[in-house]
């Protein structure tokens, strides 16, 4: 008995730290092409017409296909076809539907018609399983058939099939079902023709059913913009001109629909199981989604009815132009994708992600705050670079400005800080000197941002580089550089709105401004007081009003603020996603809280200019045009302006092909993995330290020897007094 247990306890012993030298990943994993990532909160919703969050986004991208893609490496993004033989043809057409050039005034609606290529498959799916009948195998499961019905995997048979207009179609028509919540709904009624009236009905239709508890099978109602010409040809009308229509067409939101797996994923029985479209996605992309588990790993696997796609490859002078180097394109037309596998592990806590990135065991890593300085060296000039830790590893840094901006906002139709006078106007851009952006840059972002001088950021047509992008409202341009204006001219234009040295020249008391915010936790206390101290140089009271988010969007939809931080990511590369946050007509006061533009900025003639520029293409014309409109908001100050953040990230020597890409939602299939390599820095890196372990166990077998011969002692004692 005692032998027994002096073994478990050796076993346990060496288990308990081949533990600590083990990955968390099994070693076939990771000898294989498999790239071994991680998410901190599950993703909630899979369906691509509900989501519209970049973690949800970041495997969507991966498994769903919208008609057209951003080029991998091309700068500035430039859209391509993906699931069609070609970019989509556009026509214009007058009232009566009659063709008319681009250039007419007469053009009352676009058409853009749609292409297929005709060896796009969807993923191997039980859905799509049919009987000799023809009728779907899995279309109608009983209870007796749910009893055994887990999950996807627990069905014995898959099948595939060909992608078609109509899964496009139906997609637009599920994104129509008010039930579905989709983000855009409101938007793309506005365009797509017929949208709307659609909506109306089929939310109807939807309420009925689910009200009687029946399935909705969209295939019988139509869109009127939205026309299947045949297998492989689809034809959306949008009204008048509206060229952005083909970013769109970039979003998953745009991402086919079988209606079989539709109508499978609205069985009452899987619904119960957790089975859905949420938690289940069907796609044609270059990913499958093989396993769904949120409170421990969720994994992807290459679908191996993925259509032929190749690596991109660019000419010299297109590689210049984007900074690609020839690392980045010597898989130039190779066959996509090259990772075989993608395991993504919950990890809630940074410092763990980060020591096992250091190990090798993730390929990629952001920075946290808590690692920046270990990862990061920055030289006397701001500029960034890996430390010497990292390099001696063989890390690569990249790091790119990300098309967003964020920013604090004055409430225009506040009484004190809002309006169009030229006092007003002078508040604002006293305040807005005072506020040092690059010192907030520093102290709260590690650097990783530039201060923003108007709306758009960089990589977006209409932003300018150096002195000629420079708001030379807040700064001067001196020595090749930008310098921020002194407090000493903030002051004097403080002066001449009314509040010389921050005293209401009327009242007689100091200016208070009141800042909402839902920064409430602890770690919040040093920038709320750095936000207090910006004021403070100009002599007035900032007051911060903390509340929950909920709370605070509501606050800020009805005017109910006076200043407030509020950002933006681009949804697609061009101007007029940014410049429509100024724009009057999206004032949120106007729009029942429905609008976009949070600071009810209101000035005729830059919405004038917006509704020139909107449908325009890119160039001198339209550029000409956004220069002025940057020229009136710099000049009313309905922002301060504030900052475009940098994204740093880490990848190991093994991670090739990693190339920024902010418009981009599918870059896995771009990926490459050096499967050899990381196994061989794994075993450099972990490698374990024996002698403990010896001695450690030495000395737990010799106690338990000692226990034993004691124990053995002992019993040999007590038969002996039982036979005397």
């Amino acid at each position: 008995m005692m032998t027994k247990w002096i073994k478990i306890v050796i076993y346990m012993t060496v288990g308990l730290y081949a533990g600590i030298w083990n990955a968390p990943h099994t070693i076939q994993s990771l000898k294989k092409e498999t790239l071994f990532s991680a998410f901190s909160s599950p993703p909630k919703h899979l369906d691509p017409v509900i989501s519209y969050n970049a973690n949800e986004w970041a495997f969507i991208g991966q498994i769903y296909e919208p008609p057209l893609q951003y080029n991998y490496l091309k700068r500035p993004y430039e859209l391509e076809a993906l699931t069609l033989t070609g970019m989509p043809e556009v026509r214009y057409l007058d009232a009566n539907g009659t063709k008319v050039k681009e250039e007419s005034k007469k053009v009352a609606y676009t058409e853009y018609c749609l292409r297929l290529r005709d060896d796009i498959r969807y993923q191997n799916h039980p859905a799509f399983v049919k009987d000799r009948a023809g009728r779907l195998l899995y279309g109608a499961l009983d209870a007796k058939a749910l009893e055994r019905i887990h999950s996807l995997d627990d069905f014995e048979k898959t099948a595939t099939r060909t992608l078609t207009a109509e899964d496009y179609a139906y997609a637009l028509k599920r994104m129509a079902v008010r039930q579905y919540h989709s983000p855009i709904l409101d938007t793309m009624k506005s365009y797509i023709v017929g949208l709307d009236t659609f909506s109306k009905k089929i939310s109807q239709i939807a309420a009925q059913r689910k009200k009687r508890g029946e399935r909705l099978d969209l295939r019988p109602y139509h869109i009127e913009g939205v026309r299947v010409v045949d297998r492989q040809t689809l034809v959306i009308r949008i009204n008048g001109r509206y060229p952005q229509f083909l970013y769109w067409l970039s979003m998953n939101f745009f991402a086919p629909i079988p209606w079989e797996a539709d109508l499978f994923y609205q069985q009452k029985g899987l619904i119960g199981k957790n089975i859905t479209l949420n938690d289940y996605p069907v796609g044609t992309g270059a990913y499958y989604l093989a396993e769904n588990n949120p409170n421990r790993v969720i994994r992807l696997k290459a679908n191996p009815n993925f259509h032929e796609e190749r690596y991109p490859s660019l000419s010299d002078t297109e590689a210049v132009r984007a900074g690609v180097d020839a690392t980045l394109r010597r898989d130039a037309g190779k066959r996509l994708p090259f990772i075989d596998e993608v395991v993504y592990s919950l990890e809630k806590e940074s410092i763990p992600l980060w020591n096992k990135f250091l190990q090798g065991y993730y390929d990629a890593s952001g920075i946290s705050s808590e690692a920046f300085d270990q990862a990061v060296q920055i030289g006397t000039s701001g500029t960034m670079g890996l430390s010497d830790t990292m390099r001696k590893k063989g890390i690569v840094l990249k790091s790119s400005v990300q098309p967003s901006i964020f920013y604090m906002a004055f409430n225009m139709e506040d009484p004190v800080v809002g309006g169009y006078t030229e006092a007003a106007k002078k508040l604002r851009q006293a305040i807005s000197i005072a506020q040092n952006e690059e010192e907030y840059i520093s102290i709260f972002m590690n650097e990783r941002g530039i201060a923003a001088q108007g709306p758009i950021p960089p990589g977006i047509f209409g932003y300018r580089e150096g002195k000629a992008g420079t708001n030379f409202v807040v700064y001067d341009w001196k020595n090749g550089k930008r310098v921020r204006k002194p407090l000493k001219v903030a002051r004097r234009l403080l002066a001449e709105a009314g509040y010389p040295n921050g005293i209401s020249a009327k009242t007689g008391k100091q200016l208070k401004l009141f800042y909402d915010t839902t920064a409430t936790g602890p770690d919040d206390r040093a920038l709320m007081d750095w936000r207090r101290k910006q004021f403070a140089k100009l002599g007035i009271q900032l007051v911060i009003r903390a509340t929950d988010y909920n709370r605070f969007q509501d606050k800020v939809r009805k005017g109910k603020v006076q200043l407030f931080s509020w950002g933006w990511n681009a949804d697609y590369p061009d101007p007029e996603n940014f410049l429509f946050l100024l724009y009057g007509g999206n004032a949120v006061v106007d729009t029942n809280g429905a609008g976009i533009n949070s600071s009810n900025y209101k000035n005729p003639e830059f919405d004038k200019l917006f509704d020139e520029i909107k449908t325009m293409k890119n160039g001198p014309e339209r550029g000409a045009k956004i220069e002025k409109m940057l020229q009136i908001v710099r000049e009313d100050a309905p922002w301060i302006w504030g900052v475009h953040p940098k994204s740093l990230a880490l990848s190991h020597a093994w991670f090739q092909n990693v190339m920024p890409n902010a418009m981009a939602n599918n870059t896995l299939k771009y990926r490459k993995i050096d499967a050899a390599l990381r196994w061989k820095k794994q075993q450099e890196w972990n490698r374990p330290v024996l002698l403990p372990l010896l001695l450690f166990t030495l000395f737990i077998v010799l106690g338990a020897w000692l226990l034993y011969r004691a124990y053995s002692k002992r019993q040999k004692r007590t038969i002996q007094c039982k036979e005397k």
